[in-house]
């Protein structure tokens, strides 16, 4: 069982002990928690839009949230079966105090959490969250007597609100898409993304659209997170339909991963890099992404005359760095797209209306795109964490080992070799370290991450 509070929220396994996972006892503890710190933050009734994706335990989750905040007097406003960037534009839109978006995200089905966003719909700072952490620990949560308990009310009408608010946008093209005529198919892992890309798709005059594991049931039928060792069914699918493109997407709608024609990956990490490339021809600007993402980024921005940033990993982080240089796109490698024209917070759904309006503009197949760009490799992994490790301890001991080469420690060790890089951290969202190796091949990407696993399970076999 797992529980882990960090700036990306409250994220557990369903089930268990108290205080060992995400227990109803724990849901409504950090439910009240944030109601609290929302109504210390409201000089009137508060209001908190909460949104859910399907997987299995939402409904449960979903019911002791609102149960709760109405219960402290707040009022409650859910959008039901929803995306995270819909609850995000729903909250200024609502003119809310705040939301709630229950989604484990990439996470497998016996995950759940409490995605917490303030009056902006955006992720709480890291000092915000530690305000409410204090008072999940504390003893001042106090409830609302009956005559004052909050109002509970449903709104099914942001999907069609979200997508309008993206076909408004300068830089989508529904006439070129249209005429495009394209054949896509979609993988939506059997969550909400099986409602909400459909739907898109047939407003931006997609004709046909082939759906695979787009029945919102929560019964995720393959590992959610869209890496293409998961993606081998819908590949299958493209080939044999003859589709333009596959559009994969996570449970609760914030990463964007494409399947070109030939059912070869476009590469996660190059979803931001093209729908940024298509921006940046249009408009003069910078962009950010975090310190695990490809550097192919950089090398558009800088094609393009614009300035590149890296934050630590972490929307939050991202958006902070992003408006503190003006950047007009980014995001994140894993495949989350920001587009602050719209709103600032990962989304699939622009992702997806302007990397079809570029795909179409440009004429070529989504191959073809895809060899435009630099041609970098990431080698992801993973090592799993069990209580003894000492993470800062190991962070510390790689550090000292490869202190010849310059290194960034903003987010946990970041080693710059001559053309390659690799990056370390314990991962805001699973009890693992990740291990991120990039180079312009494959084989000295793999090589380079298996070296520093070696590394890091000498370390832990020394100190155990």
């Amino acid at each position: 069982m797992a529980l882990i509070k960090s700036i990306s929220g409250i994220r557990g396994t369903i089930g268990g002990k108290a205080g060992d996972a995400l227990t109803p006892y724990d849901i409504v503890k950090f439910s009240a928690a944030y109601g609290t710190w929302i109504k210390q933050r409201s000089s009137n009734k508060a209001t908190v839009v909460i949104g859910r994706d399907a997987r299995i335990s939402g409904e449960m989750v979903r019911s002791l949230v609102s149960g709760t905040l109405i219960g402290l007097g707040i009022d409650v406003i859910d959008l039901g079966l929803s995306t995270t960037p819909t609850v995000e534009v729903a909250v200024p839109a609502e003119k809310a105090n705040g939301g709630i978006i229950i989604t484990a995200s990439h996470n497998p089905k016996q995950w759940n959490a409490l995605k917490l966003l303030n009056e902006k719909g955006e992720f709480i700072s890291d000092t915000d969250g530690k305000e409410v952490l204090a008072l999940a620990e504390g003893d001042g949560i106090s409830f609302a007597e009956v005559t004052h308990i909050g109002k509970y009310t449903q709104n099914d009408s942001y999907l069609q609100k979200h997508i309008d608010m993206i076909l408004a946008l300068e830089l989508v093209d529904v006439d070129v898409i249209t005429k495009a005529e394209f054949t896509i198919a979609v993988d939506a892992v059997n969550s909400t993304g099986g409602i909400f890309v459909p739907a898109l798709l047939k407003a931006l005059g997609v004709k046909k659209v082939i759906e695979i594991y787009c029945d919102p049931t929560g019964d995720f039928p393959h590992n959610p997170e869209p890496l293409p060792e998961n993606l081998l069914d819908i590949a299958k699918e493209v080939k044999k339909s003859k589709a333009h493109l596959g559009i994969v997407v996570d449970p609760d709608v914030d990463r964007l991963a494409i399947v070109c024609e030939d059912g070869e990956m476009f590469g996660e990490e190059y979803t931001l890099v093209a729908v940024a490339d298509y921006i940046l021809k249009n408009k003069k600007g910078n962009t950010v992404s975090n310190m695990s993402s490809t550097r192919a980024l950089r090398d558009v921005t800088q094609k393009h005359g614009g300035s590149y940033e890296a934050s630590a990993v972490g929307e939050v982080n991202v958006v902070e760095l992003m408006k503190k240089n003006n950047a007009i796109i980014g995001g994140e490698g894993n495949g989350g797209i920001i587009y602050p024209e719209l709103h600032y917070g990962r989304d699939a759904l622009v992702g997806i209306a302007m990397f079809l309006t570029h795909l179409a503009k440009s004429g070529k197949s989504c191959s073809k795109l895809r060899y435009e760009y630099p041609n970098y490799y990431i080698s992801k992994n993973k090592i799993e964490l069990t209580p003894e490790i000492n993470v800062d301890e190991v962070l510390e001991r790689i550090k000292d080992k490869y202190k010849k080469y310059p290194i960034n420690t903003i987010d946990g060790v970041k080693i710059e070799f001559d053309n390659e890089w690799v990056h370390l951290r314990r991962s805001n969202t699973e009890p693992i370290i990740r291990i991120y190796a990039e180079s312009a091949n494959e084989v000295t990407a793999d090589t380079l991450a298996r070296k520093i696993i070696t590394d890091i399970k000498e370390v832990i076999k020394a100190d155990m």
